[in-house]
């Protein structure tokens, strides 16, 4: 939806809200009621000087009408690859996009890593630009990426992670008291591979949301925590060589 089109909802919404008919708006204006329908209909055009004319009439300011409309976007699902390539260009800003995605307070982020405040308001404003999130004052923010929303899967910061991070990731004990480590191989139908790829969103939502409302805790009943899964149609490279003619899969 563009953005003309966006306002007339916006401003639509608010005339009902109001109990305000088109004939209400168009003796407001000094226009036909014809007028007024043309100008709210899909494909309508809204002059800026008729906007102002309209929050007058509403009695309201515009900058409440572009919050309304901000917060009918639709959230991100993925970044575009120019995007991710300047995430991932700047180590600074790529820890602030991770923390701000797991929703960490700018005070948390002081707290733990070694960044100025001036440096997290800068990475901030980076953030608010790539639209990942909207900055507000104090360097507060809100998301502007779905909770499905992920890393392009062959971009450049998954990239980074197959080079810099899944090494160090996998070269660990999972044997602590809370960590786990599994590898399941087996033949399944499309049907019920989809239904477990589901289920492992599903895993994932409840870990996202679990770390949220454990952000109440107090800091020592809570350590940091990294969950990967993962699902694809894939052979053991060391047992390709030993497959019959015409089974192999890539």
């Amino acid at each position: 939806m563009s953005s003309t089109q966006t306002l007339i909802e916006v401003i639509k919404a608010e005339l009902k809200n109001q109990g305000l008919s088109y004939a209400d708006m168009a003796r407001e204006l000094g226009l036909s009621e014809s007028s007024v329908k043309r100008m709210f209909a899909p494909g309508g055009e809204m002059p800026l000087s008729r906007v102002d004319d309209v929050c007058r009439v509403l009695d309201t300011e515009f900058a409440e009408l572009a919050r309304r409309m901000a917060e009918r976007e639709p959230l991100r699902m993925e970044l575009t690859l120019a995007q991710e390539k300047a995430v991932v260009a700047d180590a600074k800003l790529l820890l602030l996009a991770i923390c701000c995605l797991s929703q960490w307070s700018s005070e948390q982020i002081l707290a733990t890593y070694r960044v100025s405040e001036a440096e997290v308001t800068r990475y901030l404003a980076a953030l608010d630009r790539l639209g990942i999130i909207e900055l507000k004052p104090l360097n507060r923010y809100k998301l502007r990426v779905a909770k499905t929303f992920r890393w392009r899967p062959h971009g450049p910061v998954m990239q980074f992670f197959r080079e810099r991070v899944m090494g160090e990731f996998f070269a660990g004990g999972f044997d602590g008291e809370t960590e786990l480590l599994m590898l399941v191989h087996g033949q399944l139908g499309h049907g019920m591979a989809r239904e477990l790829v589901s289920r492992l969103q599903r895993v994932a939502d409840d870990f996202a949301r679990q770390h949220l409302l454990d952000q109440k805790l107090p800091e020592g009943e809570k350590k940091p925590y990294t969950l990967v899964m993962g699902m694809r149609s894939w052979v053991f490279e060391a047992f390709r060589h030993l497959q019959r003619a015409g089974l192999a899969r890539s």
